[in-house]
């Protein structure tokens, strides 16, 4: 019998699912119990998320959890800086939109004008993205929402308020707005001031393995669940759930959190907020126990899933496998480009926009699926090294291995790429790494476990990685870098955020 279950509500871009994590002989064993797709919803002002309908889901995940397992907590983990804002009864005052809305163009300037870029990296310590809340927020400006907020809800502090009746802000999501400060953990006040923002919204801020309160009876009872169910604050970010479950055994080690988005850092005891961080567009994320993830944020499989959507309206519907299999074939010598190129950022006919990245630097576009797909990967990988190399550099560390944590971690040839092109061993897994982590900060606030490293151990004894070795002969990687430094102009210095 295991010593303990949870549900973890992981919410991703792509889909959401409901998860039973059992705790058992110092392993975390997962169960999927549902699973569903997340579809947003562009409504005339907006493209916005359909959070009643995940909710809705959720809850019948946690019916299909509760009839697998006796539960004794739930979690809710999703992705960052999207949010809603709450009148004073915690109502929620319109659908939070989608990141990828183009309401933001400008904000970066906005927000630039009212507090240099460097003051607020020096504060915050967030890599400069037009989807940071700070920025969405300013785009609200003038709002009846705006002016009537009493609270602000990131999307896993939102579906916890929904389950328990319960309000807080949890850290490892709130750190995603930049608006948190990064050596105190709490809202940086003076900054939000300065920047025109209310200071309203803006409470407490809760650490993760805090307990919020009972699953409320009006979900447990036509659930099927026990009354009194705990509804958990976990690290609400999913990749800094993610992070408490890579098997990490040593400093040397950076963390690749593979998906929709790449989110390659290390874990610190503190956050990096000089100049160079800054310059280098590095962010400070809050993790379990007040550590620092200092990171980067990469495009990510984002690039692959958009071109699948794209030839699948054109009648050519590839599966992923497919199109890896096919991607395995091509010759290594395909067009690169900078993942990064704000051309990506939006919903687009993605195979397009990559070939006028390609023409844009002399190469010859890419056409055939595979080599597209091929195209993307090389060009992931070759970022990847460029952002490793400058976290060695901010963090102080000499990063040796590199954990592939995620659904990226299933992919066997960007991970073989990512070891060749980096000249790190690669080990990938686990690739339920998010659920694994909000299992453990459960079992953390329940006192099943006493510590990080218990958790790590627990994550090490539960995960089985796959190992990517880079070539003894390093030629060719070293080639193909420096074609993508040349064709991007990334290998140049610059003052700029890149």
């Amino acid at each position: 019998m295991p010593d303990a279950s949870y549900a973890a509500i992981d919410l991703g871009a792509e889909s959401g699912r409901v998860v039973v994590g059992h705790l058992t002989g110092g392993r975390v064993e997962l169960e999927e119990a549902h699973r569903f797709p997340n579809r947003p919803v562009q409504l005339p002002d907006g493209l916005r998320w359909n959070l009643l309908h995940l909710f809705t889901e959720a809850l019948d995940g946690l019916g299909h959890a509760g009839r697998r397992a006796r539960l004794r907590g739930i979690g809710v983990d999703a992705w960052g800086v999207d949010y809603a804002l709450l009148d004073g009864g915690h109502r929620v005052l319109g659908l939070p939109f989608h990141y990828r809305d183009p309401r933001t163009d400008g904000m970066v300037e906005r927000a630039f004008a009212r507090v240099p870029a460097a003051e607020l990296y020096a504060s915050t310590g967030i890599q400069t993205m037009p989807i940071n809340t700070v920025f969405q927020l300013l785009a609200d400006e003038g709002s009846p929402a705006l002016e009537r907020a009493e609270a602000i809800a990131l999307v896993p502090d939102l579906l916890a308020l929904w389950l328990s009746g319960v309000h807080a802000n949890e850290a490892t999501a709130a750190s995603t707005t930049g608006l948190l400060d990064a050596r105190t953990g709490a809202w940086a006040t003076e900054l939000i001031a300065v920047l025109g923002l209310p200071a309203a919204p803006f409470g407490d801020v809760l650490e993760p393995g805090a307990r919020l309160g009972p699953l409320l009876d009006h979900h447990a009872g036509p659930l099927g669940l026990p009354s009194g169910v705990t509804v958990h604050a976990v690290a609400g970010h999913d990749t800094a759930s993610a992070f408490v479950a890579a098997p990490v055994r040593d400093e040397r080690a950076a963390i690749l959190s593979s998906g929709t988005w790449s989110l390659l850092g290390l874990e610190l005891p503190a956050p990096v907020l000089d100049e160079p961080a800054r310059a280098a567009n590095l962010t400070n994320e809050r993790g379990l126990h007040g550590t620092t993830r200092l990171l980067r944020n990469v495009m990510g499989l984002w690039l692959v899933q958009e071109c699948r959507r794209a030839w699948a309206a054109e009648g050519e519907d590839v599966s992923y496998d497919a199109l890896h299999r096919l991607a395995a074939g091509v010759a290594s010598d395909v067009p690169l480009f900078d993942p990064d190129d704000p051309a990506f950022l939006r919903p687009s006919d993605m195979p397009a926009r990559i070939a006028e990245a390609c023409a844009r630097t002399g190469q010859a576009a890419p056409r055939d699926p595979g080599t597209v797909v091929r195209s993307i990967l090389t060009s992931l990988a070759c970022k990847y090294r460029l952002v490793l190399e400058r976290l060695e550099r901010a963090g102080g560390r000499d990063v040796h291995t590199i954990h592939v944590i995620g659904g990226g971690a299933r992919n066997a040839l960007l991970c073989a790429l990512t070891a060749e092109i980096t000249g790190r061993v690669v080990l990938a897994g686990p690739v339920e790494a998010t659920a694994t982590g909000n299992v453990l900060v459960q079992a953390l606030a329940d006192g099943e476990l006493g510590s990080l490293a218990d958790m790590r151990a627990v994550a090490a004894a539960s995960a089985a990685p796959v190992t990517h070795e880079p070539s003894a002969r390093r030629e060719a990687a070293e080639a193909t870098y420096a074609r993508f430094l040349a064709v991007t102009g990334l290998g140049v210095a610059t003052a700029t955020p890149v």
